[in-house]
Formats: C-alpha cells, structure tokens, sequence
C-alpha cells in the first residue's frame, strides 16, 4: 500500500462526535497551560507587593524576555522534532517539560531561580502551542478548518480571564502575596497533568503525518478506527471519496521553508506572527502595571485587567463565526487596523469605566486576530511533512520581536508618555503588519491540507 489517500477521506467526513472529542481534548489542554496567562499577574506582585522587581530595571524587562526567549527556542526546536516523532509524542514531550518548570518555578526561593524555570516554561509551552495549533489542522476538513481551529482557540484563550480570575480570588482569600504568586502555578500544573492523560488515552496519531512519513499501513488502520467511530455515532454510511487520484505526499526537507513558494509563506507567517505576540503579550503583562501607574491598587488593577480580558474569548467566537466566510488576508488587515484605532482610543481614557470598556474591545479585536494568526492562517500554510517545523519557524520569529520589545516598551512606559505611550506604540506595529500582509500574504481558505501542501 504507498497510499491510503488519507486526506481525501478526512476531508469527506461530516462533523460528528469524533471531531467533537478531538476538539475538546486538544482546546482542554490548551486551556490549563497558562504559564503565559498568569505572566502580568505575578509580575504585579513581585514588583509592587514583595520587590523582587523594581521598576524601571533591566531584571524587570527581562520578566517577558526570558520567557519568550524559551518560547522562541520552543517553537524553532520543538516544530521539527514533532515533525520528527509524531504529533502525539511532541504534545506529551512538551506537556511534561511544561509541568516541571511550572512546579519548579512554584517552588522558587528567589527571582534568579524563577527566572531559570520561567525560560524552561516558555520552552515547553512555545513547543507545546505550535504542536497543538497545528497539529489539530491535520484531523479536520478543508471546508470548515477555520471554524474548528477557532472553536479550539475560543476555548484555550478562556485561560486569560480565568487565571486572572483565579489570581483576583486568592487575593480575597487572605493568602499572603508571598503564596499567592505560588499557586496561580500549581492550579495550572495540575490541571495539565490531568491533560496529558486524556491526550495519552484518547488522542491518536496523525494518519496524515503517518501517511506522510511512509507509514501507510498504520495511517490506514487509524483512519478505518476513525471513519468505523464516526458511522457508528451518526448512524450513517459516510460520503463516498472522490474520484480523484490520491495526493502525493511528500517528506520535505527543513530547507524547504526557504525556498520557493514555502519562502513566501514562512516570511508572511512569521510577519503575521511578530505583531500578534508583540500586542498581545505587551498587553498581558504590562496591562497590571500600567494600571498601577494610573493610581490603582494591586486588587483594582487585576479586576479590572480581569474584566477587559473577556473580550478575548468573545473575540475568538465572533472569530469562528466568520473565519470561513471571509478571505484570510483581508481578515488580517481588517482586524489589525481595528487594534491600531482601539489602541489610540484606549490611550486616551482615564475613568475606571472608560478603561474597562475601552480595554474590553481592544481585546476583542485582539483575540479575533490571535485566533486567526495562531489557530487558523499560519498552521494552515503548511505541506504535513513540514507543518510543525514551518508554524514552529514563524512563531519562533514572532517571539524575537518580544525579546527585544519589552525594553522599548519599558523605556516608552518610564519616559514623559508614560502609559499612553505604550497603547500608541501597540498601534504603530499594528499598522505596520497590516502592510506587511498585503504585500506578502497567501490565500488559504476553504483548500485542504493536500492542496495547500503542493508546492512544486
């Protein structure tokens, strides 16, 4: 058997409770690793409540750029060894990297230590983002990809309002500041552990990754189990195949994101890339101590950054109402035009009700492009022999942006603009990626897997 015209029978399949299951498995696990969620949070305490921080300081510019440092390492290290081993390993690998830096980082006796298991955190969780993003591409169809990668990003983002919630509890609880920071780790530790099990029992290999890497055979057996699992839940015989001869699938080298058509797409991904981590991580982890800046306390300032953090899963399901209705380069400049304007608008308010409300629609335009950037277009790109190591590339650059962006974004932020100029700031790089998209960008809508992976 040299080929199990594997894509093909994927993209017949109708939804069904299987798609279901792999949806809700993989948007679990990335619901509970928010080692990136709970990043302004603990910086808010260890700067204002117990000075392991200082303001204005390098230590406390580094907070953000050691850990995207390790995500940067994460996404360009991880991406080929999951071409390598298989999706199914990588997410297991780098769960259990993951846990363990979490666990260590909980049990740190001072910031130095921290700082060494915060790059281990941004290691196995910028490795573990690209296998889940991408690899979830590979189980569903062409016709509705966009609107299942969002649903799975709609659930994982609910992890930003949700530990910052958690982190607003245990301030009411009583619990010294000391724990507090402590167990905003261990409750996500847990939790992803809980995650490992259900992805070790319940989340099979790829058979388009099996198929592309000569391993027919078992991609056959996997998908006979999947197409005998979803007749028997929806009480159907499935569509016929189309008649068509199967794809080829080939096993492209590394090198081949430099080249040709996969070039133009690994320059536009990690351009896509750098302004959704730029925006969104300067929001994440600055967001609690620009408050603090404006006068408000540790308590006001995670309340409200809690509040206007909703926006982002409201954001995502607006996203995964439209994502395969609309081109994917328009819905990219579209949106970062929409953070440019809210950004400027947001700099401006100077009322707790303003801030809420402006900050909570700045965050629905975020997240609607960060599901589109890191959900849908950029793993999408992708041929399956090289879908973990070209997403893994672009997110690895879209990570060097923020090793040396928080200096600037410290520097803006302790100069006479103060806050305002942070918010400007984010819109300036908005506008830019918008162009950048226009220039560079490729259309992946509604085209499956296979087609998209023919670059010859």
């Amino acid at each position: 058997m040299k080929n199990a015209n594997i894509g093909a029978r994927l993209d017949r399949l109708p939804n069904s409770g299987w798609h279901i299951k792999m949806w809700l498995v993989s948007a679990f696990a990335l619901l509970v690793c928010w080692s990136n969620g709970i990043g302004g949070a603990v910086q808010n305490i260890l700067l204002n409540e117990l000075h392991w921080l200082e303001p204005g300081s390098k230590l406390l510019a580094m907070w953000g750029t050691t850990y995207t440092a390790g995500q940067l390492f994460g996404a360009l290290v991880g991406g080929p060894i999951g071409d390598k081993i298989g999706r199914k390993k990588s997410i297991l690998l780098y769960e259990v990297i993951h846990i363990i830096a979490m666990i260590g980082g909980a049990a740190a006796p001072n910031v130095m230590v921290l700082y060494v298991f915060r790059l281990i955190q941004g290691f196995g969780l910028g490795a573990l983002l690209v296998v889940l993003f991408a690899a979830f591409t590979e189980y569903v169809p062409g016709k509705n990809r966009g609107t299942w990668s969002s649903r799975n990003s709609f659930i994982g983002n609910f992890a930003h309002p949700i530990c910052n919630g958690i982190a607003l509890l245990i301030v009411y609880t009583g619990v010294s500041m000391a724990m507090n920071w402590r167990i905003q780790y261990i409750i996500p530790s847990v939790l992803s552990i809980i995650a490992s099990i259900i992805i070790y029992n319940k989340y099979p290999e790829s058979p388009r990754w099996l198929e592309a890497q000569g391993r027919v055979e078992e991609a056959d057996a996997i998908m006979t189990q999947i197409e005998k699992e979803i007749e028997a839940s929806t009480g159907k015989p499935l569509p016929p195949i189309e008649e068509t001869a199967p794809a080829k699938v080939k096993n492209l080298p590394y090198s081949a994101l430099f080249k040709g058509k996969l070039l133009r797409r690994t320059i536009c991904g990690s351009l896509v890339l750098i302004g959704m981590n730029t925006i969104q991580y300067t929001l994440m982890n600055w967001m609690p101590s620009l408050l603090s800046s404006l006068g408000y306390d540790t308590s006001q300032s995670q309340f409200m950054t809690m509040f206007g953090l909703f926006g982002a899963p409201f954001g995502i399901f607006l996203a995964s109402l439209y994502m395969d209705k609309v081109p994917r380069r328009t819905t990219g400049v579209v949106l970062l035009i929409a953070m440019a304007v809210m950004g400027i608008i947001t700099s401006k308010q100077t009322t707790m009700g303003a801030l809420i409300a402006s900050t909570f629609v700045l965050n629905t335009f975020i997240y609607m492009y960060v599901c589109y950037a890191s959900a849908v277009y950029v793993p999408e790109m992708w041929p399956t022999s090289a879908k973990l190591s070209g997403s893994g590339f672009c997110n690895a650059m879209g990570r060097v942006s923020n090793i040396f962006f928080p200096f600037l974004v410290t520097y803006v932020a302790a100069s006479s603009m103060g806050s305002n100029g942070v918010f400007i700031l984010i819109s300036i790089v908005a506008a830019i990626i918008a162009v950048s998209i226009v220039v560079f960008g490729v259309e992946t809508r509604g085209e499956s897997v296979e087609d998209i992976g023919n670059v010859e």
